[in-house]
């Protein structure tokens, strides 16, 4: 296996915008043969730490998943002149976090529901496999909404309730960009919180008012991402999927279904795009909404 980060690839889809993306990479795996949340989550599907760098002001939007990523995304931030970095955290998922040590002398941001997952689950993400040891918790906490100004960059941080509740979206309004972190993933959401379908699309509704015309998810298409990101029509797929997976429990022949012909006419369309991996997270999804509950 490749030393951890070193196949980290840098893209700069907009000016001052930098996208750290790895994985996706056909037979590699980053950290070991034995199944773990990095290679066998992340790492498989594709993860994309994102950072804004503004004269010598930058912002993190996710510390990504091991050390070596975060030194890597550190270091490219400093060499291109940032002095001040403030981190952003889209949510305390393991592999949006498993950086921040890299980053415990700045501003950790995080919404309020954040911080407190963090402290609940802090046993646990030590003591995963890789553990995330130790775990550097946010210093400033906020509710619901929080605008910041990073060099140039006027940011709008907003929580919303998909994928998990804590989601922190970054929003660029004079780009029109959106920085998704999980809330939108191509081509399915993973299902976190079952019991919160209804919550995740009544979200993804305000969502859609916004004022943006790109979007970046932390899960996603390289090649997409590295042109710009995706549009609008990732909300419709991802509210569609959602809905489907809604009704399963009332048509229980819908839990058959691969992934392909779950979400097909999205497929078809092009809103979404086929990549195998996520056939096991589709089954995660049917499973966890069946019984009611997500592992974590």
């Amino acid at each position: 296996m490749p030393p951890l980060g070193s196949t980290l690839r840098i893209h700069k889809p907009y000016e001052g915008v930098y996208a750290f993306y790895d994985g996706r990479i056909d037979g590699v795996r980053a950290y070991s043969e034995r199944p773990n949340w990095l290679d066998d989550g992340a790492y498989s599907l594709g993860v994309c730490s994102y950072a804004l760098l503004s004269g010598d002001e930058a912002l993190v939007y996710d510390t990504s998943i091991s050390l070596p990523h975060a030194r890597i995304i550190r270091k490219t931030l400093e060499d291109a002149g940032a002095r001040r970095i403030t981190v952003v955290l889209s949510h305390w998922h393991v592999d949006h976090v498993a950086g921040n040590e890299v980053f415990a002398d700045c501003e950790i941001i995080a919404n309020s529901l954040t911080e407190k997952a963090l402290r609940n689950h802090r046993d646990n993400l030590e003591n995963r496999d890789p553990p995330i040891r130790p775990l550097v918790m946010p210093n400033r906490i906020f509710e619901d909404e929080l605008s910041l100004k990073i060099g140039a960059f006027e940011v709008d941080l907003r929580v919303v309730d998909i994928h998990i509740r804590d989601g922190t979206m970054l929003l660029l309004p004079a780009m029109e960009l959106l920085f998704a972190g999980d809330a939108l993933e191509d081509p399915i959401t993973y299902v976190a919180e079952p019991t919160r379908l209804k919550e995740h699309l009544a979200d993804l509704a305000r969502m859609a008012t916004w004022d943006f015309s790109k979007i970046l998810p932390n899960h996603g298409a390289e090649d997409i991402i590295v042109a710009g990101g995706y549009g609008a029509s990732l909300i419709d797929a991802t509210r569609n999927y959602v809905e489907k997976l809604i009704t399963v429990r009332q048509n229980r022949d819908l839990a058959s279904d691969d992934l392909q012909a779950f979400a097909e006419e999205d497929f078809r369309s092009g809103a979404i795009h086929y990549f195998a991996p996520y056939e096991v997270v589709h089954r995660e999804n049917i499973k966890a909404v069946l019984s009611g509950e997500a592992e974590e």
